[in-house]
């Protein structure tokens, strides 16, 4: 397993990892307009811009796409991990390496987490912030805002 910072050659990727696991997991958790909210947020052109801001990685197992992590400043984002590589321990990994990048400049690491993925920011040391309910084409998306502090990472060390 390895994990680069990825470049335009990997759109496709990012965006099939990203779209493949929303689709797949996410109608367990949301209902349909939530479902369609997430997937016009990580749209073509966000996806685009992240990459082109050198901001966008890529985990690769046996030099196939499993994940991908987006890190803006100390916001942790787009973090998917296609749903026949989940349960392996790619996510901690991939996770572990974003946190690491962020707490080289940052005392905080924060994120916005989905009902499928909070228990796992839970487990990693991450409290909640704050709870956000958006209106999502008539549906309701709820979510979480979520922190980690550099201290709680070096003791994990």
């Amino acid at each position: 397993m390895e994990i680069i910072k990825a470049d335009m050659s990997y759109f496709e990727a990012v965006n099939r990892i990203t779209h493949d696991t929303i689709n797949a997991v996410y109608p367990h958790y949301y209902p349909d307009g939530a479902v369609k909210f997430f997937i016009d947020y990580h749209n073509k052109e966000s996806i685009i811009n992240d990459i082109e801001a050198g901001k966008v990685f890529i985990l690769l197992e046996d030099g196939v796409t499993a994940g991908t992590v987006t890190i803006n400043n100390n916001d942790i984002g787009r973090f998917f991990v296609l749903p026949e590589y989940q349960g392996r321990g790619f996510g901690s990994k991939l996770l572990h390496f974003a946190e690491k990048l962020v707490f080289s400049e940052y005392n905080e690491a924060v994120l916005s987490s989905s009902f499928p993925a909070k228990q796992i920011y839970l487990s990693k040391g991450y409290v909640t912030t704050d709870y956000h309910i958006l209106d999502a084409f008539g549906d309701h998306l709820c979510f979480d805002n979520m922190k980690k502090k550099k201290e709680d990472f070096e003791r994990e060390a």
